[in-house]
């Protein structure tokens, strides 16, 4: 049985693409075809498969005037942005260019007796399950270290942006990846948990909600089957009394209203020494006023609509149950909010963590700011969540930042940065956020198996 998935663009609510489903019988099929391709493919040369990708990225590029626009459509990101080709290109390149030492057998002992090594090998069909808010960067971060290790990939995008895996696929078959090698799919959720329980996939990798991994979770119950997950977050931010204001709210306004706050790894509190308060929200407020919401195809647009009118009901939800709470909201309803996709982006003080909106995923452009007294107050608050994905720290001092940052129940601490994904460091969370890690050299561990090798050697 198929269904027909529909991309409602948030520009007008306009239908922007449609496909139709496979069944599980014909994804079955499809499958099948890419597991006998895999073995050829890892017994292809290293450095080939390293070309053929790297060669298929840069197919990816050369549609970058035709994908910015289109991304616009399916999920409101302002073409003034550019696209993800830079982050698309950097996080492949890196892992091309460590494949060698990440893929490089571990040597025990070589001697008169015995040779013993451990090889990383592939799993076999990886299945990666990206999501809409950046459809390119998200997926590359499994595509390319998975088929330059030797894996076959089944990628599946989310409906909001239904056409990035076909772009994706024909740009890298028209590199020279084979067809079965790296296969786009469309499939509804049932399908793709039937498939999951059926152990047809060797490893998942899922990028998207709580909800969705806990979906995840249970149809591998008892398959044994690898899982990568990254989900939710509810990322902080922390102002230490020696930071310049100014500069720490360039920095953390931009990581919680960029893409329309829709980013994995944005800022969703602040938390602020009480000593810059006053000045650091000054500051915020005057950024986020300076912001302009409208048509993403308009260069002169800052913030786009939100993805879905659902997403943004969410946003709108939170902001007024906090300020029904008792929560100060300091930026005036702007023109262009219609109700839906296009909404205010908010700055709230008087905040506290009985708010659904210091609590809960956001993943839209507010932001909710609490002072605090000191160090041990700020990591008590930054802890007081579910999440744990990444944590922005500003100030003068690298040591007391290390030492803070020890203290944070999270996956990646920044100090006087935000919203960015190195691809030489782990990306990985913690708690709800979900497990695994993707990219650097441990990217490659998780999309690989160890093989231990006992050699004995002839004696005559």
């Amino acid at each position: 049985m198929t269904t027909t998935l529909n991309c409602i663009s948030p520009i007008d609510g306009s239908v922007f693409a449609t496909r139709e489903t496979l069944s599980a019988e014909a994804a079955r099929a499809a499958i099948a075809e890419t597991r006998a391709a895999q073995a050829a493919w890892a017994a292809r040369p290293l450095q080939e498969r390293i070309d053929l990708v790297m060669a298929g990225v840069a197919a990816v590029g050369e549609m970058n005037d035709e994908i910015v626009p289109e991304l616009a459509r399916m999920m409101g990101r302002p073409v003034r942005y550019g696209g993800e080709f830079g982050g698309f290109n950097e996080r492949a390149s890196y892992m091309a260019e460590i494949a060698e030492e990440g893929l490089a057998d571990i040597e025990v002992s070589d001697d008169g007796a015995f040779h013993r090594y451990i090889r990383r090998v592939p799993h076999g069909v990886v299945f990666v399950v990206a999501p809409w808010n950046y459809p390119y960067m998200t997926a590359i971060n499994t595509v390319a270290p998975a088929l330059i290790a030797g894996n076959a990939v089944v990628l599946k995008h989310a409906t909001q942006t239904l056409l990035v895996g076909e772009r994706m696929a024909r740009a890298f078959h028209a590199a020279g990846v084979p067809e079965a090698v790296f296969r786009n799919v469309f499939l509804d959720h049932d399908t793709t948990s039937t498939l999951i329980a059926d152990r047809q996939f060797d490893f998942v990798n899922f990028t998207g909600s709580v909800g969705g991994g806990q979906a995840m979770e249970r149809a591998a119950a008892g398959t044994f089957t690898g899982l990568g997950l990254e989900l939710g977050g509810k990322d902080p931010g922390y102002v230490m009394d020696d930071a310049d204001p100014a500069t720490a709210a360039e920095g953390l306004i931009d990581a919680a209203m960029f893409n329309s706050g829709q980013c994995c790894c944005g800022i969703e509190r602040i938390y602020v020494h009480d000593s810059l308060f006053d000045a650091f929200v000054a500051k915020a407020v005057e950024i986020v006023n300076g912001y302009r919401v409208g048509d993403p195809l308009d260069p002169e647009t800052t913030i786009g609509p939100m993805a879905n009118t659902r997403f943004a009901a969410e946003v709108r939800a939170q902001i007024n149950e906090a300020v029904a709470a008792g929560a100060v909201a300091h930026i005036a309803t702007m023109p262009q909010d219609d109700g839906g996709c296009y909404l205010t982006p908010q700055i709230l003080t008087n905040v506290t963590h009985d708010m659904r909106v210091m609590r809960d995923e956001s993943f839209g452009p507010v932001v909710g700011i609490m002072p605090v007294k000191d160090d041990a107050e700020a990591v008590r608050l930054m802890n007081d969540s579910p999440f744990g994905l990444t944590a922005s720290l500003w100030t003068r001092d690298a040591v007391r930042a290390a030492q803070v940052g020890d203290a944070i129940e999270t996956g990646t601490v920044f100090m006087n940065r935000a919203d960015y994904l190195d691809p030489a460091l782990c990306w990985t969370g913690c708690k709800s956020t979900g497990r695994g890690g993707a990219l650097s050299v441990i990217g490659y561990h998780n999309l690989t198996r160890p093989k231990s090798y006992h050699l004995k050697k002839a004696t005559t």
